[in-house]
């Protein structure tokens, strides 16, 4: 069946057809009857009926006219397409098309259904494709491929992740060359490491100067005012220079009190001391605006790549993996100014503030060092010991002194962390009980306990009324 024939019956059948001429109906009832009459046996053939309309026969001999209007009043078409299907149009069987990407599906499919690897955005799975199997495909037709594909879709749609873009409108403020860097954490991203299946928190500081949208990432498994410092004085020697004023919001590693409507703000004294060592200028946002440090907040979500690579990476290669999206980042064209980072660099880097003498910075460079674990589970630091266990005995490990506590690391893993005490020696005390088990093997746990206790009750009080 026609088409054609198939609108002509609906359109019979809602009484919208004809439009009578001269002498019209008694026309029609006539042809009616006879045809009635003569299939008296059975119901009028209203397909019949049809084609006789169809072949225009009926039309043209009556003076019939479609009521076109009508038409497209009822089924709210408009009349071109009402007068392109009476006129013979047939619309074209659409063909199963297939795509180029088809052949990732299971590829894809894996990928969205790992327990450790998320993507958040659409654009980061396509970069994720790229960049490990060498899938080069535009980004429109990777996201019509996502958006055609059920599956794929709902993983998106759940976690509302269909865009990375934002639809809140930001009014930038451009500013001169070295005039101004925008700071902040991307905190606390959960992170499986391939080698030995830790969950990590991931801390990134990032850096963006105002003018040429330059960009710094440095990663960090801790975020407290020394770390921040130090992290800062990385940026500043990586762009040999330090710019007029440093925007952040009000992170408790620089301030004491918020600056609010009302309130302008208490910078920590540390931190005070340390602006004023490097000849910045420290401005705080207004707490709950985010929007005044827009150009730094943009490269949140473009960090949130790396939950892609969660359960894959070691803790160095994932530091080498933010270095290689901070270089991508900066050889980008920008969408706000419309050039490209590392090249406006350039014309700004000559505008910045002079760094400060290297023995100034020194002071606030956190350094990492190495000490040999003894026969006793225990590392020397400035004199002191302090303990990692027994299983590490003859190995090497890295510590480094943040505020007033040591980080003890073996292979970049964190092991243990003690403060800093003016005691000589400074044992974990599940360190020491281990210690005592290995030592007195047929002793009970309780008695063990018993014993470590008032062993190191006795060895601190040695030793603090020795260091006095």
């Amino acid at each position: 069946m026609s088409k054609k024939f198939k609108f002509a019956s609906a359109v019979l059948s809602a009484g919208l057809l004809i439009t009578p001429v001269s002498g019209l109906i008694n026309n029609y009832d006539s042809v009616a009857k006879a045809e009635y009459n003569s299939n008296q046996k059975n119901q009028v053939n209203i397909e019949n009926h049809i084609k006789y309309i169809d072949n225009q026969i009926y039309l043209e001999n009556n003076n019939l006219k479609i009521n076109i209007a009508a038409l497209s009043r009822k089924y709210k078409v408009d009349r071109r397409t009402i007068n392109k299907y009476l006129n013979g149009f047939e619309k074209k069987k659409t063909k199963n098309k297939t795509s180029k990407l088809d052949k990732y599906y299971e590829l894809i499919k894996n990928l969205l259904s790992s327990s450790t690897q998320t993507f958040s955005y659409i654009r980061i799975l396509r970069q994720y494709l790229e960049d490990n199997y060498e899938i080069n495909i535009q980004y429109s037709t990777f996201y019509n491929y996502i958006r055609n594909t059920p599956e794929f879709y709902e993983y998106f749609k759940k976690g509302k992740c269909l865009s990375s873009d934002s639809n809140n409108i930001v009014i930038r403020f451009e500013t001169p060359p070295g005039d101004q860097m925008q700071i902040d954490w991307k905190e606390s991203i959960p992170f499986v490491l391939s080698d030995t299946g830790e969950i990590i928190e991931v801390n990134i500081l990032v850096g963006v100067l105002g003018y040429s949208r330059y960009k710094m990432y440095k990663v960090s498994l801790l975020k407290t005012r020394t770390v921040l410092m130090s992290l800062l004085t990385e940026m500043f020697e990586n762009i040999k220079g330090v710019p007029k004023t440093i925007i952040t919001d009000n992170m408790k590693p620089v301030m004491n009190k918020p600056r609010t409507r009302y309130f302008k703000g208490e910078v920590n004294s540390q931190f005070e001391e340390f602006s004023k060592d490097f000849r910045f200028k420290v401005i705080p946002c207004k707490a709950k605006s985010p929007q005044t440090k827009g150009k730094v907040e943009s490269q949140m979500k473009i960090l949130d790549e790396i939950r892609a690579y969660s359960g894959t990476l070691t803790l160095s290669e994932l530091v080498q993996l933010v270095e290689r999206i901070n270089t991508r980042e900066n050889n980008k064209l920008s969408q706000a100014t419309g050039k490209i980072p590392i090249f406006e660099f350039e014309k700004e880097k000559d505008s910045l503030l002079s760094l400060p003498p290297e023995k100034i910075r020194n002071q606030y460079r956190i350094k990492t060092k190495t000490s040999k674990v003894n026969s006793a589970g225990m590392i020397t630091v400035d004199t002191k010991q302090y303990s990692v266990g027994r299983k590490y005995i003859g190995q090497k490990l890295q510590y480094q002194v943040i505020d007033s506590n040591i980080y003890i690391y073996s292979n970049t893993k964190l092991i243990e962390m003690h403060e800093i005490r003016n005691i000589k020696i400074n044992y974990n005390p599940e360190h020491y009980k281990e210690g005592l088990k290995n030592k007195f093997s047929n002793k009970e746990e309780t008695e063990i306990e018993k014993i470590a206790k008032q062993n190191l009750n006795n060895i601190g009080g040695v030793y603090i009324n020795e260091s006095n």
